[in-house]
């Protein structure tokens, strides 16, 4: 059969899911419902195709000509493709049944069709990304891409908010994109093809080689949310939709790993300084990422900040990967990308939960302000625990899926302290992320799952099925995989073996899979026997009120806040963090009402963006004068440019032939 086309069906549809729920009216929610069938049917066989592909190893090509050389569409399905190609349409279907219920036509006539139109323009992007063999067709997806994610960040468009966010977005993507365009003009020059070929070795220097190096970081790096290139992240996650939140976090910042792994197979010379720079880029961002969401309010810029961690989680087993090329190390190489690759699987799968859980929450109680909430595990009992089942795989605890892949990277790098001792640097810190994200949804899961509501909101109810039923499958597998990892070490293998071209050891010779599921087996019927006990046991334990603080009457003032429970944490990490401290002032004998809250703000965006894009604003805005005047001043400024342009490029085209 050829999985190659069974794939471009799930693109089609996808693409074609959004005109066809154009069709109804605008409160009628019939034909958001055949739009999701046909975007799920093709997700389904977009999922039957890469399956197929990843676990037999092979690789199916296509080249349509067109009348220009450089629009040929070429395409090729591989195990490397294929295996990012399973988590865009896995959580591409699930989130268009979830936005079913969360976004509902008839509540939303203004955005529910402009949003399944994009979305499904998202979905399709992503998938042709992974299968363009030409530069030319690589770019065309990418902005395919990178436009229908802006367009679904301002979904709701009346907002100030998402307006901002939207637009600084769209002004880090286009800069990445600038980037991107000039990595693909120098690899055409060097290859003299748009094809994406590997260099051939000797024909490029190694400065040549590590400036495409950077241009791909960089340019890809925008994308994927590395810091300091994360500053757009947490502001658009926020505020778009919690089902496009889940597929922009689980999937899309993973295109920026695509693209780097992509670049990396066309570059001959992988020195060890490569290796080094991923892996230490990877630990201050996976660091810094969890550190900004310890002080966050808002639950899903809070999640938006770790997806900043687990980006730098990824590369943190992309760095070791290639320090194990340029060492001739292959346990390294097989445990370090075999660690990166599922952690993209890992990450997309409890992200997706946790942004849809708090897409329930906010579906239910009305806001997201952690603040406001509290008490929701007593009438939203599903939503808290898939919330809880999200917090625990995030976290990397046993017996989840997170556990596996961070497990690949902790193997890895202890294979390295032989040769390599600074490397345990690496590991302190993965685990010190690890002991901060625990602690980081210690409080974001008690301060609005338990103890009681802390404002007058609406009461909170839980979704209809439409939302929790594809949190129960993504919840699923994550304890599959955390309990039988042994199903994905063959497509990890036959991936990893794709990426890096050579013969590598077994990954099942290197990771205790047989023990690692006999632990987790017992861990779940552990976790199950206490939880039946707890219910059937302690019916006369006496109930209380949840952090009572032994108040004789407490109130729902007297509870622990978002700020509060962190508060000692913030203060210990102060030096790290942008913070500002609203603490309550006493100034007379009578005082009104006081509140104790912290701000973390993000130090890129507002010490470093924000003064450089007022700067430039400023400087552009006092040269308008040159807007305005007659025809023949605009022709003499062509004119003056065109000079400057030849003045620019003759040079440089003479001192390539020099060089080169």
């Amino acid at each position: 059969m050829n999985w190659l086309a069974l794939v471009f069906v799930g693109v089609i549809a996808f693409a074609l899911s959004g005109p066809v729920g154009m069709l109804g009216r605008r409160r009628e929610n019939g034909w958001q419902w055949v739009s999701a069938g046909v975007a799920v049917g093709g997700g389904l066989c977009g999922l039957v195709a890469a399956f197929a592909v990843l676990l037999g190893t092979l690789t199916e090509s296509l080249s349509l000509p067109a009348a220009a050389p450089a629009m040929t569409l070429d395409l090729r399905v591989g195990p490397l493709s294929a295996f990012f190609l399973i988590p865009i349409f896995a959580i591409g279907s699930l989130s268009t049944i979830y936005g079913l219920g969360y976004w509902r036509q008839s509540r939303h006539p203004r955005t529910g069709r402009k949003l399944r139109l994009w979305y499904g323009l998202l979905i399709a992007g992503m998938a042709m990304l992974t299968l363009c063999q030409n530069s030319i067709d690589f770019l065309i997806a990418w902005e395919m891409m990178a436009l229908s994610t802006f367009f679904l960040i301002i979904t709701e468009d009346q907002k100030p908010a998402a307006r901002q966010a939207g637009w600084v977005y769209l002004v880090a993507t286009h800069l990445g994109t600038l980037l991107l365009v000039a990595l693909f003009a120098i690899l055409r020059v060097v290859s003299g093809s748009f094809l994406l070929r590997p260099v051939p070795p000797g024909q490029v220097g190694m400065g040549l080689q590590t400036a495409l190096f950077l241009l791909a970081i960089v340019g890809f790096g925008l994308k994927a949310g590395i810091v300091p290139l994360h500053f757009w992240l947490p502001e658009a996650h926020a505020n778009a939709p919690s089902h496009v939140s889940a597929t922009l976090s689980g999937v899309a910042l993973k295109m920026g790993i695509f693209g780097m792994l992509r670049v990396l197979t066309l570059l001959t010379a992988r020195p060890p300084a490569w290796g080094f720079f991923l892996l230490t880029l990877g630990a201050v961002s996976a660091f810094l990422g969890v550190l900004w969401a310890i002080g966050q309010h808002d639950v899903k810029k809070l999640l938006a900040y770790h997806s900043v961690e687990n980006i730098g989680i990824i590369l943190m087993g992309l760095g070791l990967a290639l320090l194990g090329e340029a060492e001739h190390q292959p346990v390294w190489i097989v445990l370090g990308m075999a660690g990166c690759l599922l952690h993209v699987w890992n990450h997309g799968l409890f992200k997706s939960l946790l942004f849809l859980s708090a897409g329930s929450v906010i579906h239910g109680a009305g806001t997201r302000d952690i603040d406001r909430l509290g008490g929701l595990a007593k009438s939203m009992k599903i939503t808290a625990a898939l919330f809880m089942l999200g917090s625990l795989a995030i976290c990397g605890l046993p017996p989840l899926n997170g556990f596996i892949s961070e497990l690949f990277i902790y193997l890895g790098l202890f294979h390295t302290m032989a040769r390599l001792p600074i490397l345990s640097l690496a590991a302190a810190v993965l685990a010190m992320v690890g002991a901060l994200a625990a602690a980081c949804f210690t409080k974001a899961y008690g301060v609005v799952f338990l103890g009681t509501a802390r404002s007058n909101f609406r009461r909170a109810h839980e979704s209809s099925p439409t939302l929790w039923i594809p949190m129960c499958i993504l919840g699923a597998a994550c304890v599959l995989i955390g309990v039988a990892p042994s199903l994905v070490l063959a497509p990890l293998m036959h991936a990893t073996a794709t990426w890096s071209g050579q013969t590598l050891p077994a990954l099942g010779g290197l990771v205790p899979a047989r023990t690692l599921s006999m632990l987790g087996v017992g861990l779940v019927i552990g976790i199950g026997v206490g939880l039946v006990w707890q219910r059937n046991g302690l019916r006369q334990a006496r109930i209380g009120i949840t952090w009572a603080c032994g108040y004789i009457a407490p109130s729902k003032h007297m509870q622990y806040t978002a700020s509060s429970l962190a508060q000692m944490l913030l203060t210990a990490l102060r030096p790290l963090l942008h913070q500002r401290r609203h603490e309550p002032q006493i100034s007379g004998v009578l005082v009104g009402p006081s509140q104790f809250h912290t701000v973390v703000s993000d130090p890129v965006l507002k010490d470093a963006v924000e003064p450089i894009w007022r700067r430039l604003r400023f400087t552009l805005a006092r040269g308008q004068g040159f807007q305005k005047g007659s025809i023949q001043n605009y022709i003499f400024y062509m004119l003056l440019i065109l000079l400057a342009l030849l003045a620019f490029t003759l040079p440089l085209a003479m001192l390539w032939r020099l060089l080169f």
